[in-house]
């Protein structure tokens, strides 16, 4: 009689586990979102229940929704405009030092 009721016990513990298990791991893309400020917090933490219910197909796609936006360098996928104008200033030295070479080998032959 004990065993039935420990059985039963241990039934309901490991099916509660497992069941607040797969929140907590459905959560993990959200939880990413909050860490990094992400500007689409809730549109995560609502596609990860909606994930729940669809055999959890959206899941690995919100984890790599949460994981590209940092607040430090946003999606980083734009370039400064500071980057471009050290370029530009680096290619016209480039490109005098190049002149200024050719009119010296010029003069020289």
């Amino acid at each position: 009689m004990f065993l039935d009721y420990f059985a039963l016990g241990a039934l309901i513990f490991v099916a509660l586990t497992l069941f607040y298990g797969v929140i907590v791991v459905h959560d993990i893309p959200y939880e990413i979102a909050v860490h990094r400020n992400h500007p689409h917090q809730d549109a995560i933490h609502a596609a990860g229940w909606v994930s729940l219910f669809t055999l959890h197909v959206l899941w690995p796609f919100l984890w790599i929704w949460a994981m590209l936006y940092r607040e430090d360098r946003g999606w980083g996928f734009a370039v400064k405009n500071n980057e471009i104008e050290m370029l530009r200033e680096r290619l016209l030295r480039l490109e005098s030092q190049n002149e200024k070479n050719q009119s010296k080998s010029s003069v020289t032959e």
